[in-house]
C-alpha cells in the first residue's frame, strides 16, 4: 500500500462517516523514519477493512530525523510531546485522540497494526481494556531477547498477578486497546516503560474488565538498538509493583514486627522468663520494643500510601480505608494516641517517685518501664500522623458524598 494511498484511505473514511472517530490508533514515536511509515499504513489500512471511522495520532517525543514529516504526508495527526518517555509519548497521543476506542502500538512494526479486529471486537463486546498476550499469540525468533521472554517478562507478570489478583498473562504487551472513558477513570501518570504496567495495575483497581487477546510478536525492522534498556526498564517496572502494593510492601512486614514486638513485651514485662532453658533478658525486651515501634511506623507509612492512591483513583476501594473512613476521625485518633501516651507516662512517673521517694535504685521496675516508654513513642506517633491521614479521608469523603 503506498503513501498517497494511505492518506486517500484516510480522506475517505473521514469524509464519508461524519462525526467523532470510533477508533484512533495511537504510536508513540522517537527517531522511527524507517517502519512509522507501514506502521501508519498498515493502521489505516485495518479500520479501512472493518469499514469504521478512524484517525491515527502520532505522540511523537522530539525526533530529529523524518518521522514528524512522514507522519504528517500519510495523514497522521501529531502531537509533540516534549517530555521523554514512553509513557509520556502515549499520553499525549491519548489526550489528543478523538475517538471512542483507543488502541495503542508500537512504532517498529513488530506488531501487525493489520490484526486489530480482535481488539475492537472485544471492545464492542463489552471489555474496557484488552491486551495482547505475545506468549498465547506466538513469539518469532529473534523477536524478543532471552532475558526478556523467559525471565524478565514472565516473573514480573507472575508478580503482578499475585500481588494484584489481575487475569493477565502478558503484563508488559505494547499492543493494547481501550475505551476514552475507561481510560479516563485510570489516572495515569508515569511517564517511563513503567505505563505498560501502571495501566493495568489501575485498571483492576478501579474494577474495569479486562481482557486477553492472542497477538503475533515479530522482529522490529529498525536496523538500530531499541528503545528499551533491560536492567533500567525492568527496575521500574519491579519498583511501579511494589510501590503501588502497600498491603505488601508495609502492611503485611510492618503487621509481622509489630505483632511480634508486641508479644516479646509481654511476655517480658514482667522480668526474664527462660523457655526450654533459653534464657529472655533485657535485650529481647529492648528488641521487642524496637520491633513494635518500627512496625507501627511501617503500618502508619502503609496506611499513608493507601491514602495517597485513593486520592489518586476515584474509583479505588480497600477495606483498610473504608473501615477508617467509617469510624477514624482527628477526634479519635487524637484520643486514643493520647492515652496511650498517657498511659505510659503515669507509669513511668509512679516508678520516677519511687525511686526518689526511696532513693533506691528501681531495677525490678525496669522491665516495665521499656515497655511504657514503648506506649509513649507509639501514642505521639498516633497524634501526629493523625493530622495528616485525616487531610486525606476528609478529601476521600467529600468525593464519595459527591
Amino acid at each position: 500500500m503506498s503513501g498517497p494511498e494511505s492518506k486517500n484511505t484516510a480522506t475517505h473514511i473521514t469524509e464519508n462517516k461524519p462525526g467523532r472517530p470510533k477508533v484512533s490508533a495511537v504510536i508513540p514515536c522517537l527517531n522511527e523514519e524507517q517502519t512509522l511509515g507501514i506502521c501508519i499504513k498498515k493502521a489505516f489500512e485495518a479500520m479501512f477493512r472493518l469499514g469504521i471511522k478512524g484517525e491515527v495520532v502520532v505522540g511523537d517525543n522530539g525526533s530529529t530525523d523524518r518521522s514528524v514529516e512522514i507522519a504528517e504526508r500519510l495523514g497522521a495527526r501529531v502531537v509533540h510531546q516534549p517530555l521523554r518517555g514512553y509513557g509520556a509519548a502515549l499520553m499525549a497521543g491519548i489526550d489528543a485522540a478523538e475517538g471512542e476506542f483507543i488502541i495503542m502500538g508500537d512504532a517498529d512494526d513488530s506488531y501487525d497494526w493489520l490484526d486489530i479486529a480482535p481488539f475492537i471486537a472485544a471492545l464492542d463486546d463489552g471489555a474496557d481494556i484488552v491486551l495482547g498476550n505475545r506468549f498465547a499469540g506466538g513469539i518469532m525468533p529473534g523477536a524478543m531477547p532471552f532475558l526478556h521472554r523467559y525471565v524478565g517478562n514472565p516473573v514480573l507478570s507472575r508478580l503482578s498477578r499475585w500481588v494484584y489478583k489481575a487475569p493477565v498473562g502478558d503484563f508488559h504487551c505494547g499492543m493494547r486497546a481501550f475505551k476514552k472513558e475507561a481510560y479516563k477513570k485510570i489516572s495515569l501518570h508515569t511517564p517511563g516503560m513503567e505505563f505498560a504496567t501502571e495501566m493495568v495495575v489501575n485498571a483492576v483497581r478501579s474494577g474495569l474488565t479486562i481482557k486477553e487477546v492472542p497477538i503475533k510478536l515479530y522482529p522490529d525492522k529498525r536496523s538500530r538498538p531499541p528503545h528499551l534498556r533491560t536492567f533500567r526498564d525492568g527496575w521500574r517496572h519491579l519498583r511501579f509493583i511494589m510501590m503501588r502494593a502497600p498491603n505488601y510492601l508495609y502492611m503485611i512486614p510492618g503487621g509481622t514486627l509489630f505483632i511480634a514486638g508486641i508479644a516479646l513485651q509481654l511476655m517480658l514485662v514482667k522480668g526474664p522468663v527462660t523457655i526450654h532453658g533459653f534464657y529472655f533478658g533485657i535485650h529481647f525486651l529492648a528488641l521487642g520494643c524496637l520491633m513494635a515501634m518500627v512496625g507501627f511506623n511501617v503500618i502508619n507509612l502503609g496506611i499513608f500510601a493507601k491514602a495517597i492512591v485513593a486520592s489518586q483513583l476515584p474509583y479505588f476501594r480497600d477495606s483498610v480505608i473504608d473501615w477508617m473512613l467509617d469510624h477514624f476521625t482527628l477526634e479519635v485518633g487524637l484520643l486514643s494516641g493520647g492515652a496511650m501516651c498517657f498511659a505510659g507516662l503515669l507509669i513511668n512517673a509512679s516508678i520516677l517517685w519511687k525511686w526518689v521517694s526511696l532513693s533506691t535504685p528501681m531495677v525490678d521496675s525496669i522491665h516495665i518501664v521499656f515497655v511504657a516508654t514503648s506506649a509513649i513513642a507509639i501514642g505521639l506517633n498516633i497524634v501526629f500522623s493523625s493530622f495528616l491521614i485525616n487531610m486525606f479521608l476528609i478529601e476521600e469523603r467529600e468525593w464519595r458524598s459527591d
